[in-house]
């Protein structure tokens, strides 16, 4: 029986080549937009959610269940980015991407987690990110964020356990999509204490985006994800050098890590 997978932030970028190489394999994908009338040219549906409107998620996730009584994966990869000196950046801004990365996949994770639990089964993949694992300058709350989502998956890993839901996260790198375009970005002014240096690491970040792996690599892994009979708690996609980072944040004395950080983006 082909499994039905639920994929929040579907439209673009990762989550889109998630679902098409779902879709490809032969898997039953429903896909989630804020605006799904927008995007013309996806080969699965797309159903109108926004993960900070608790009522678009309840009437997409009983579509789905409508339509073919479950839902067997849960991939929750909807996420803003959010970049600027924390000192200047609006609380707005800040409490909208806790909104969005941590608090709307905890809303999506309650309302697939009753008919999971019904049937015995399911799986529940929350997209991190390596920047979640380390405090990245200009990029705190972004990585505070996303370090949240981590941890309350260790937590609902055990909480869910004797209901056969298994939960992990997959933590990409740099991707090549168009999260640059549409993350927050607090105003790079001329006056600010922090404009040299804010400038430089913001340039940084685009070229590291603009240069970063194809999402056809995440898709790939997800895809290899859900065939798993079990799946460990944390996994991270993307560069070697990415990936070395966390393994040498573990390894090295913080503040020797912090120094090879600051050298990365010459502060």
């Amino acid at each position: 029986m082909s499994k039905v997978v639920f994929i929040t932030g579907a439209s673009s970028g990762i989550g889109r080549a998630i679902g098409e190489l779902l879709h490809q394999k032969g898997m039953v994908v429903y896909g989630t937009s804020r605006n799904p009338s927008k995007i013309t040219d996806s080969p699965f549906p797309l159903l109108p959610l926004d993960v900070n409107d608790p009522q678009t998620i309840t009437e997409a996730v009983a579509w789905v269940l409508a339509e073919k009584g479950r839902i067997d994966v849960l991939v929750n990869n909807a996420g803003v980015g959010i970049t600027g000196p924390i000192e200047e950046t609006p609380d707005a801004e800040i409490n909208k991407a806790f909104d969005t990365n941590f608090y709307g996949p905890i809303r999506v994770i309650k309302a697939v987690m009753p008919a999971m639990r019904k049937a015995g089964h399911g799986r529940i993949i929350n997209i991190t990110s390596i920047a979640g694992y380390m405090g990245l300058p200009y990029r705190g709350i972004y990585s505070a964020s996303k370090a949240a989502l981590g941890i309350v998956t260790e937590t609902l890993r055990m909480e869910a356990r004797e209901f056969g839901i298994s939960f992990t996260t997959v933590a990409p790198g740099d991707f090549a999509t168009n999260i640059a375009a549409g993350r927050y970005h607090a105003p790079l002014k001329e006056d600010s204490a922090y404009y040299n240096n804010y400038k430089v690491s913001l340039d940084l970040m685009n070229e590291h985006v603009d240069a970063g792996e194809d999402p056809a690599a995440m898709a790939n892994f997800v895809h290899r994800l859900i065939q798993k009979k079990k799946v460990k708690v944390h996994y991270r996609v993307g560069a070697p050098l990415q990936r070395l980072s966390i393994v040498l944040k573990r390894l090295l004395p913080d503040t020797w890590y912090e120094s090879m950080l600051r050298k990365h983006y010459k502060l």
